[in-house]
């Protein structure tokens, strides 16, 4: 394995120490608490620095944040895996701690991002997992590159196609997952504070991630807020083409390696997932409940049974 010559201790990089708001037993209370958090960077065949966060030793555990998301959310569960997995948090371009470039801007250059941080820190087998767009990055990379470098994978809570096609019926819209007519409408809304309605996009990711109904994350989006402050111009260069990509094809014929889907009760893209499951042969789907923190965010609501069931996935 290569060893990257940028990576040091994030409490380096980030350039202060912070003490999370919850005091929460066997998590850590401040990031010096966290020795082995590292962040490192690399740069893109198209010339762009890309930062990624590092945590354990073990087997590789690689995960795609979703849109506007990096490193920092993952505090919780680099703390949690690290005692058994080499685990790694990329942060897409114009996201993080990544350089912001008006170039590149698409789903399928941040799957060619992802391979390519794949090779940097010369893992040839991992597991990998995808999270909102995310997910949509992982499906792109098993569409242009296949599934060779996937020993399991995993996508929490990702509609297959979030724009709906004007001649889809109602069944082919619930099992895509499909939220807005207007994807232009929708980058405004995210990106430009433009009027959203539920006729615009599914506003339930809206009201459920202002929820700071978690200790856990109400810590990592204040450590994620302290250090970071993204643009919503530059992230949302890639937002149309994420808003209109389709892929169900891919979802239907291209996943050969054990694969898990996350969801639950308070998403509403929980249909979409069932879906992806009857035809993913042998697909795992994890419904969370209500009461379990069964949204778009679960993964950082409740971390705890996320690493419980992402640890019985990918050791089973």
């Amino acid at each position: 394995m290569q060893t990257p010559t940028t990576l040091a201790s994030a409490l380096a990089v980030l350039g202060a120490d912070f003490t999370f708001p919850h005091r929460i037993e066997g998590m850590p209370q401040k990031l010096s608490n966290f020795d082995g958090l590292r962040i490192g960077s690399f740069v893109t065949n198209d010339g762009v620095k890309l930062a990624y966060w590092e945590a354990g030793q073990g087997r590789p555990l690689i995960f795609v944040p979703g849109w506007s998301g990096h490193g920092a959310h993952y505090i919780n569960l680099l703390y949690m895996l690290a005692e058994h997995h080499h685990v790694y948090v990329l942060d897409p371009r114009n996201q993080g701690l990544s350089q912001q470039v008006d170039y590149g801007t698409r789903i399928a250059r941040l799957s060619m991002d992802l391979k390519e941080f794949g090779d940097h820190i010369g893992v040839t087998s991992a597991d990998y997992v995808g999270h909102s767009m995310g997910a949509a990055i992982l499906w792109s990379y098993i569409d242009l590159f296949g599934t060779q470098a996937f020993r399991k994978v995993v996508f929490v809570d990702e509609p297959i196609s979030i724009y709906s096609h004007q001649d889809w019926s109602e069944q082919e819209r619930l099992e895509a997952g499909a939220t807005t007519t207007s994807p232009e409408r929708m980058v405004a809304a995210f990106t430009a504070g433009g009027p959203v309605n539920k006729l615009i996009t599914d506003m339930k990711p809206f009201e459920r991630f202002v929820m700071f109904d978690s200790p856990y994350y109400e810590n990592s989006e204040r450590f994620a807020n302290a250090f970071i402050q993204g643009d919503p111009k530059a992230m949302g260069r890639v937002l149309f083409d994420h808003t209109v990509n389709d892929w169900r094809d891919v979802v239907r014929h291209k996943i050969d390696v054990p694969a898990a889907i996350f969801s639950g009760e308070e998403s509403n893209n929980l249909p979409s997932q069932q879906w992806a499951q009857s035809v993913i042969p042998g697909a795992t789907l994890y419904n969370y409940s209500a009461a379990e923190q069964g949204d778009h965010f679960l993964m950082f609501k409740n971390p705890a049974k996320f690493v419980e069931d992402l640890r019985a996935f990918l050791e089973g």
